[in-house]
């Protein structure tokens, strides 16, 4: 490489756009912002609905004890995450023959950037389930399977603490009354036993295990094996080499296949023989699968523990995992390309031009621009003239 090439190449590794590194920490700032909220709602009293006390679906007894407490979900959900990302990135990425022959800069500038790309997928993700997840369970203020048992309710006063329902009129029929009815009246029934809905610790277990598992399949590239769809009215090149082999073996060959065979303009049996469909993938050794779906079964043991527990039903474990995978994909593919194309590399940092705002505009109906562009690719008046645009 000329001195004049290396020195312009080292250049524009070491220089680092300001703008963009406050993009990035404004997006920081936003995320933990965000986690804020959360514990925000986290931190009030949900909405109490009223109950009736023979409803079967919050009489279970009080467990001792919760089999994931709220420390060992958050080892769970973050910790591991977050140091799995650290581990992978700085000593795994990028392998040794990717950038091989690389200046030392531009390795460091790459490690760095997948570290902190993985972790603000991840805390995304996480930052927004718990956000959601707190949130809702403010406005619902569904009662847990375990509410009664909490409650200790004071039964010869049900006439009073009564607000609907035809117990009193009718004897078979249910009488809803308030949590004013409870002798207990601390937060463990007033805050926890009114938060049924969604499930807190599923949510945030398959929002950080998702991410997790899908962060690994990016890096160590563990996807299924895919097969793009022929051209219409293409031949499929499995077709076609059996046409050859069943010509040959019959003695019969098609005059043109040998003609063009001979000539080397035709496709030989070799070469169709490595365009098969069957040639275009494998799938990935068994040893990385478990690797990158044991986050996912910890996320189930963690989801189904709240049920074992007597702290939800089937459908708020079932809603709360729901919002984890949501957020966990928006999290993953905000910031890395999709599994089957992506090489294991997250997307690039945004532009200095673009580093706050990308401007609106094209320069062709066939072409964007995107943040990672460097210019604007603006269009002018002559030119949307000469398009016919208005």
């Amino acid at each position: 490489m000329p001195p004049s090439a290396d020195l312009a190449l080292r250049h524009a590794i070491v220089r680092i756009s300001k703008l963009a590194v406050s993009s990035y920490v404004l997006d920081w700032i936003f995320i933990i912002g965000v986690a804020g909220i959360g514990a925000g709602f986290g931190s009030l009293e949900p909405a109490q609905r009223p109950f009736y006390l023979e409803d079967p679906d919050i009489s279970l007894t009080v467990a001792p004890h919760d089999t994931v407490s709220s420390a060992v979900l958050v080892i769970i959900g973050l910790v591991i995450p977050a140091v799995v990302v650290v581990a992978v990135s700085l000593l795994l990425v990028p392998s040794p023959l990717a950038l091989k022959g690389a200046p030392f800069a531009l390795i460091w500038r790459r490690k760095l950037w997948e570290w902190n790309a993985g972790w603000m997928g991840l805390g995304l993700s996480l930052a927004a389930t718990y956000c959601a997840t707190e949130g809702l369970k403010d406005l619902i203020g569904k009662p847990r399977p375990d509410m009664l048992a909490r409650c200790d309710p004071d039964i010869s006063k049900i006439s009073t603490y009564a607000v609907s329902g035809l117990g009193q009129v009718l004897s078979r029929a249910p009488t809803y009354v308030t949590l004013d009815i409870c002798r207990n009246q601390d937060d463990f029934l007033r805050k926890d036993g009114f938060s049924a809905w969604p499930s807190g610790h599923s949510s945030f277990s398959f929002a950080g295990m998702l991410y997790l598992t899908l962060w690994l399949c990016a890096k160590f590239s563990v996807a299924f094996p895919y097969l793009g769809p022929l051209p219409f009215g293409a031949r499929s090149p499995a077709a076609n080499t059996a046409g050859l082999a069943s010509s040959s073996d019959n003695g019969t060959a098609n005059p043109e296949n040998s003609k063009s065979a001979s000539q080397g303009t035709g496709p030989s049996l070799q070469a169709l023989a490595l365009t098969s469909p069957r040639s275009q993938g494998a799938a990935p050794p068994v040893y990385l699968q478990v690797l990158a779906f044991v986050p996912v079964c910890v996320a189930f043991f963690v989801a189904c523990s709240r049920y074992h527990d007597h702290r939800h039903a089937g459908f708020d474990i079932i809603s709360g995992s729901v919002i984890g995978i949501f957020f966990a994909y928006i999290g993953f593919h905000m910031y890395h390309l999709p599994l089957r194309r992506s090489d294991g590399w997250a997307w690039s940092a945004r532009s200095r031009n673009n580093a706050f705002f990308r401007s609106i505009g094209y320069a062709d109906l066939t072409v964007t621009q995107g943040w990672a562009a460097e210019s604007p690719l603006l269009t002018t008046v002559e030119d949307t003239n000469v398009r016919g645009e208005v």
